[in-house]
Parts: C-alpha cells; sequence; structure tokens
C-alpha cells in the first residue's frame, strides 16, 4: 500500500515497528504456547507509539487518520498476526473513547497520557445493566476480549434502560481493568497469541459521563469535542476498517515468506531443484501479488474516502455505508483466498509448526471470521441497496 498521507511521525512509527519484524517473527511461537502476547513483546510494541495513534493530541496521541492507522497495523502484521489484531482493538478502543464525554477521557488519559493507558473494546451487549442514580451497575461476561490482558480499562457493551427497566438503546460503558476478573477461555486455531479471554463485571457501578449511547453515535452523535477531523468519520466503517490493516500485514508476510523460500525448496516429485524455476510457481505468485496490490488499493481507496468524507463535513449515509462494508469484506476475503492459494503453492513444509506461513494462514483464516467485515453479509446488504430494498439490507445489518 502506498504510503501517501502518511505523516512524517506515522512513519516513524512504521519504521520502529519494522526493525521489532525479526525478533516478532522469532517469538511468535512462544505467543502461541502462551496464548496471550508475552509482556515485553507488547511493552516492545507499545514503546514504538503504535497503541496510542488514535488518541486525541492533547493526550499525546497524533488523531491518526484511517490510512495511518493501516499503515501502523499493517506493519504489525507482517510480524504477528496476534498483535496486529490487538493493535487494531486497542486503536479502536482509543477512537472510541475520543468520542466520548471528555470527563471519560481525562480519567484514561489525564495522569498516564495516551502512550501510558490503553483501552479494549467488546460491542456485544452480553450483560445486564441496571439504572441506578448517577449512572448503571453493570453485570455481564464479554468474550474475545482482545487486548484486555494489557489494558488498563474496557469499554464493553450494555443494552441501556430507562427508569422502567425497559431496554431503548445499546450502549458501551467504560471500567477500569481493576473492577473486572477474567475467565481464561482462549483455546483456538487461529490467533492464539491475542490473547482475547473472557472478561467479567459483578455489579460494577459505571458513572454516566463514562457511558456511550451507540444509537445515535452510528449516525456521527458524538459527545466529545475534539476537533481534529479523524473524530468526524463515519462510527462504523471507521471501526470495520481499523481491523482490515492486520489483514494487509499477514497477506503481505505469507507472500513475503513463499518467494523467500522459493530458491531453496524444490517441488517434490519433478525435475523442479527450485519453485522458482517452475512456470506454474511463478504464476501463482504473481497472482497472488496481484490480488494482495489491488487489495491494498481497495482498502487505501476506503480509507481515505472514510476521512476524506469529515473533511468536507459529509456523513455517508446508510446505503454507502453498506457499500463500504461490502468492499471491506472483499479485501479480507481476498486475502484469505491469497494464503490459502500460496499455501498449496509453497507445499506441506509450510505446514511445518516451526514455518511462519502456516501460523499467518491460521491466524488471518480466523481473523477473516470476524463478525465486523465478514463477506456474505456484506455482499448480501450491498445486492439489496443496489436493488433499493434498503429495509431487507437493514434487516440483514441493521447496525452499520
Amino acid at each position: 500500500m502506498a504510503d501517501a498521507g502518511i505523516r512524517p511521525e506515522i512513519a516513524a512509527i512504521v519504521e520502529r515497528i519494522d526493525q521489532l519484524r525479526p525478533m516478532l517473527n522469532e517469538r511468535g511461537r512462544e505467543g502461541e504456547q502462551l496464548r496471550r502476547l508475552p509482556d515485553d513483546i507488547f511493552t516492545a510494541l507499545a514503546g514504538t507509539g503504535a497503541f496510542g495513534v488514535s488518541a486525541p493530541p492533547r493526550f499525546g496521541g497524533l488523531a491518526a487518520n484511517t490510512r495511518e492507522i493501516h499503515s501502523i497495523s499493517r506493519a504489525v502484521g507482517r510480524c504477528d498476526g496476534g498483535a496486529a489484531w490487538i493493535c487494531g482493538i486497542l486503536d479502536s478502543g482509543a477512537w472510541v473513547l475520543s468520542l466520548m464525554d471528555d470527563r471519560a477521557q481525562e480519567d484514561v488519559w489525564g495522569e498516564k497520557g495516551a502512550q501510558g493507558a490503553f483501552v479494549s473494546i467488546v460491542l456485544a451487549t452480553s450483560s445486564d445493566a441496571v439504572k441506578v442514580d448517577g449512572g448503571y451497575r453493570v453485570t455481564g461476561k464479554w468474550g474475545y476480549g482482545t487486548g484486555s490482558l494489557h489494558s488498563d480499562w474496557s469499554l464493553l457493551g450494555i443494552p441501556l434502560k430507562d427508569d422502567a427497566g425497559q431496554v431503548v438503546d445499546a450502549g458501551l460503558v467504560l471500567i477500569p481493568s481493576a473492577d473486572l476478573s477474567y475467565q481464561d477461555n482462549w483455546y483456538v486455531a487461529g490467533m492464539k497469541s491475542s490473547g482475547s479471554v473472557m472478561q467479567v463485571a459483578d455489579d460494577v457501578f459505571v458513572p454516566a459521563h463514562r457511558v456511550f449511547p451507540l444509537t445515535a453515535a452510528v449516525e456521527g452523535g458524538y459527545l466529545g469535542t475534539n476537533t481534529e477531523q479523524s473524530y468526524r468519520t463515519v462510527f462504523v466503517p471507521s471501526l470495520f476498517m481499523k481491523l482490515v490493516g492486520p489483514h494487509l500485514g499477514m497477506g503481505r508476510a505469507a507472500l513475503d515468506y513463499a518467494i523467500a523460500k522459493a530458491d531453496s525448496k524444490a517441488i517434490t516429485f519433478t525435475s523442479f531443484a527450485k519453485q522458482s524455476d517452475s512456470a506454474a510457481f511463478q504464476i501463482a505468485i504473481a497472482k497472488a501479488s496481484v490480488i494482495l496490490n489491488a487489495a491494498e488499493q481497495v482498502a487505501g481507496q476506503l480509507a481515505d474516502r472514510i476521512y476524506d468524507g469529515a473533511g468536507r463535513g459529509y456523513y455517508a449515509p446508510y446505503g454507502e455505508r453498506i457499500e463500504m462494508r461490502a468492499k471491506a469484506g472483499w479485501v479480507v476475503e481476498s486475502i484469505t483466498q491469497m494464503i490459502h492459494e500460496l499455501m498449496t503453492a509453497h507445499g506441506s513444509g509450510g505446514f511445518a509448526d516451526s514455518a511462519l506461513l502456516q501460523r499467518m494462514w491460521r491466524d488471518q483464516a480466523t481473523a477473516a471470521r470476524h463478525g465486523h467485515t465478514l463477506g456474505a453479509s456484506g455482499y448480501e446488504s450491498y445486492g439489496k441497496v443496489i436493488f433499493g430494498r434498503e429495509d431487507e439490507a437493514r434487516f440483514v445489518l441493521p447496525v452499520v
């Protein structure tokens, strides 16, 4: 992906991440065995500045635009899929917090700043919340808490109720990690190092200023006073695009690996002593390269569209947001297919535990099933929009 629109400060973070790549590639198996990112690896990545770029400048962040976020999470994705997913989630948490009541932002970043306090996020409302004087009392369990093991705070989904106890909206509540417990249920085929354990709250009080209603947010009804352009972009597309960068990085890592091994690896039961001499292998690599370049271009176009729209005061309506969702799904789906074909081209050696290729294959395939960018629902909804059936599209994807 081209670096157009990437500020020098962001480029410097990407360079620092690239310098860590050999170590992160080597330590990837350790992260899988631990089922979480080793603390020293997380600390090294945090030291690059990667996790605080979407926070407001007044707290030491960079108010990063959508393309800049891709460049960072893509760089991490070339090192480790689980680490890249943590990067995307913590960035999502920082960005959503930047849209909340200013007092909530002060609670998190007032003392430590954006580079010293991190926020994980789970949107699912798998909880109960009782409205009380001054806020809510929250009890619940949230699965797939990526980044929560390294976070100081978490944004967690709840049903918002009126005084009569009726659900009137969905929302996010900001809860300190000290008020949560964890259930280690993260036993999975891919993304093992992301440590996406279950978070648990037991009758935790959350003051009203740490509550973020989501219906208004979906249409741009943000609560914060940050004036930077990044905090006026469309809500849901901004979030799902933060999870595209890791896929781009894993795709690039897989392609680089297959190319790097091609001169030293024979094709079994053929006369080819080097894969790189085979026309069939050359075609496979060329096809993978074209697919990845196309995916990077589409992702970059979407990133620019989201950010530039905010710059001219334009908040895309539902139909356009669905188009973005379908295209994001295509990007992810294309990379999934590309890596699948690379596994075949590279051969059975790619399935060895020691092979980076199989780890990227499992990590990307697992992440590709995330509901935020799942291709089928995006295509179906967009098809309905194309035929003027927006109500039917909203049944498939009501919140975009």
